[in-house]
């Protein structure tokens, strides 16, 4: 089905070859896609050493006030290049009064203010609306949302931390080393009944436990490619976030160019292919021929199996998801065993959703299944979700909503909210199949340390048709006898003209920004001092933390607009008393600013030299360690939080993924990393010092000295990285924080 190649190989003449006469790898990688639009687009003059300025700017309602705040206090005047504000994350959350919709006001008084787009509530997903309104063929996107990915429309997108997009709105640039590029080598046609998203989990399945991709950019081509229609590549291709690469981009053809002619955008497109001879790190075989069904069980898309290997072993499956979350969640009580009974798996919940799931082919081919079926009267439902308004109206002309209505589904607004538990909550012990792109911990709404517990399944819109069909019972789409239909797609721009505030080019300095209460400016931070003393209020150790985890999604998404109070659920699912341990730090470093000598930290310094002393020249804050801390989400909140409380640290082995280390950079966490075999027995409690940190950090020193003080009273060293700093980020961190960079500088 997929093949993993661990070496590098050359793409000529349609062919995959070992080398190339007259053509070395250096020369090779010149001749990718990837190559081209990287270097398009950088202004270092250093092709090893990217410093990228994109086309455009997107977010949704959980991040653009956060953003265009923090532009906003660093000098912002007006919205250098076209950033589309979409809302689609807090449209349907009822928490917290007027707060969702005081977020939305906000942003339409920012467009106006600052020559914005502005998207408004459930007139399309942030994802949806790139696609269709601002991607081009050799385009760079950089949106707040880590799904960002439009490269089957030949344009190369990346997820990535609200401050990163402050930097661009600063006509700052996105910094990186030149990334390893990754051949997707496509061959065959899918079978009828597989769709994108059964693809899309294997892929996952096959890489991201390696990190075969981490951080490197995927380069679809070959004969399969033009097997797909464009949103069966749409599909495939918002999924790659989820094996931690950094970005893609695919071949383009006729099949793109017409997507271009469609939404009336024909001078966006065209040609892409690398060039002969051109030469990738690594390679990926994917005979789509050969692609079955996918079913990717809680908690992670890459816990993945064919629905048929999940229905022949479904009792070890769903008892290793039972075991994992009780460990997970000691309050809840997962019962899934009794999923099984009637000679079938029987789930609670069908959800076609979002930027993977509420595409226009997904939701007609479901209704193909269904036409004339029933989903049944019983515990079942059917929520379907088409991704925007054109595509709900385009769906209603031809039949396809009142077919699944006739059913027994249900069509609900365009919305982001099922994706990350603010929408379809399943019941407790509910078992959700979601053409969604993610089923993390607590993903779907759950609140374990309430005791509840519900699990979300990864499926394509095609199997959860056919379990529909079934009254729940899981079904691969594979076994039901239907015939899909591929109706071409008639793009309705004036729905998008009639409502959409287009003010790009058009900033009103004269405009007020709406302020609604909940709306608050963030709080002051400090730079960095001489030394750093950082205690411990999280121990992670799991393989992997989720930025879910860290911070969670769902009903506290109404909450992204103030700083403080969102601070509060930091880790709550997850480590309930980090923030008790994060604030009492805190509580002791505000004595030590105002001139006194908590004694507390005094005790702890002596342990290492004379704690008196040190006092004037030391920091204290908390810190997290976790194994891999930041897979998942691009927000930023992430590591915001743990700053506002009081964060100045984060330890680990590894980062998860380059958005999240980026994001604790720009909040001013140190982004500490172990060697893999070294061993961190510490607990909650103990404290790391570190000596000299700001010198080290200003120096480009990337091994540093440090002292673990336990709260045995024993003192034990450790040696921590900081590796691959650019200078902007030593200076962030130096200053304290993104924002405080930009003041420094314009003072």
């Amino acid at each position: 089905m997929i093949t993993l190649h661990d070496k590098g190989v050359f793409l000529t003449g349609g062919a995959l070859q070992d080398s190339v006469d007259g053509i070395t790898p250096a020369q090779g990688r010149q001749r990718t896609m990837a190559w081209s639009i990287l270097q398009g687009h950088s202004v270092s003059g250093d092709p090893e050493r990217l410093q990228i300025k994109f086309d455009a700017l997107i977010s949704h309602d959980i991040t653009y006030v956060g953003i265009i705040q923090q532009a906003r206090a660093s000098g912002m005047k007006e919205f250098p290049v076209p950033y589309a504000l979409t809302n689609c994350h807090n449209s349907l959350c009822a928490v917290g009064g007027t707060i969702n919709e005081d977020d939305h006001v906000f942003g339409l008084s920012a467009a106006k203010k600052y020559g914005g787009i502005y998207v408004p509530a459930n007139q399309s997903v942030i994802h949806s609306y790139a696609r269709e309104q601002m991607a081009g063929c050799g385009k760079m996107i950089l949106g707040s949302d880590s799904h960002t990915r439009y490269g089957a429309l030949g344009t190369m997108a990346v997820g990535e931390g609200g401050p990163e997009l402050a930097k661009q709105l600063l006509k700052n640039t996105w910094d990186l080393p030149y990334p390893e590029v990754v051949l997707v080598w496509l061959t065959g046609v899918p079978r009828r009944g597989v769709g994108p998203h059964d693809v899309a989990i294997a892929l996952v399945k096959a890489t991201f436990e390696s990190g075969f991709v981490n951080n490197r950019v995927l380069e679809f081509a070959g004969p399969g490619v033009a097997a797909l229609p464009i949103d069966f590549r749409n599909g495939i291709d918002v999924m790659t976030t989820e094996t931690t690469c950094l970005s893609s981009i695919w071949v383009t053809d006729r099949e793109t160019e017409e997507f271009y002619k469609v939404h009336r955008r024909s001078k966006d497109f065209k040609p892409l292919a690398p060039q002969d001879g051109a030469y990738y790190n690594r390679y990926i075989e994917i005979d789509l021929s050969t692609v079955e069904p996918m079913i990717a069980l809680p908690f992670h898309p890459s816990n993945a199996f064919t629905i048929h290997e999940f229905q022949d072993n479904a009792a070890d499956i769903l008892a290793a998801v039972e075991a994992d979350a009780r460990k997970r969640y000691p309050k809840a009580n997962p019962q899934l065993l009794n999923k099984i009974h009637d000679g079938g798996v029987w789930a609670d919940q069908g959800v076609i959703a979002g930027c993977a799931g509420g595409l226009f082919d997904n939701i007609t081919e479901a209704a193909d299944i269904l036409r004339g079926g029933s989903t049944g009267n019983g515990a079942f439902t059917l929520d379907v979700y088409p991704t925007s308004v054109p595509v709900s109206l385009e769906l209603t002309k031809i039949g396809a909503t009142a077919a699944l209505l006739e059913t027994g589904a249900v069509i609900k607004p365009s919305f982001c909210g099922p994706c990350f538990g603010a929408g379809d909550v399943p019941a407790n012990n509910g078992l959700s199949l979601r053409h969604t792109t993610r089923n993390f911990p607590n993903r779907e709404g759950s609140k374990p340390a309430e005791g509840q517990f519900a699990g979300v399944c990864l499926m394509d819109a095609r199997s959860i048709a056919a379990t529909a069909l079934n009254g729940g019972r899981i079904t691969a789409a594979t076994d039901i006898d239907y015939q899909p239909v591929h109706r071409p797609y008639h793009f309705a721009k004036e729905v998008y003209d009639k409502r959409l505030y287009y003010g790009f080019g058009k900033a009103d300095p004269s405009v007020e920004l709406v302020m609604g209460p909940n709306i608050t400016d963030w709080p002051k931070m400090q730079p960095l001092t001489e030394n750093l003393l950082v205690e411990l209020a999280a121990v992670l150790r799991d393989p992997v933390t989720t930025t879910d985890e860290l911070i969670p999604s769902g009903e506290t998404s109404s909450y992204r607009s103030n700083p403080l109070r969102l601070a509060e659920f930091t880790l709550s699912r997850r480590e309930p008393a980090y923030v008790g341990r994060a604030k009492a730090v805190a509580a002791l470093e505000a004595e030590r600013l105002a001139g006194n000598a908590p004694e507390k930290l005094k005790a702890i310094l002596d342990k290492v030299g004379d704690g008196a002393s040190l006092l004037g020249n030391t920091q204290f804050g908390s810190c997290v360690f976790a194994n891999k801390p930041g897979d998942g989400s691009a927000r930023e909140q992430a590591a915001s939080c743990q700053k506002v409380l009081g964060g100045f640290a984060n330890i680990c082995y590894a980062f998860a993924t380059k958005r999240y280390r980026s994001n604790c950079i720009n909040w001013g966490i140190l982004p500490f990393t172990l060697d893999e075999s070294t061993d961190f027995p510490y607990e909650a409690g103990d404290c790391v010092f570190v000596p000299g940190i700001r010198a080290a950090i200003a120096a480009g020193q990337e091994d540093i000295p440090a002292k673990v003080i336990r709260v045995n009273g024993t003192v034990e060293d450790l040696t921590l990285h900081v590796r691959g700093l650019t200078e902007d980020e030593k200076e962030i961190i130096l200053d304290g924080c993104l924002m405080n960079y930009y003041a420094k500088r314009a003072d």
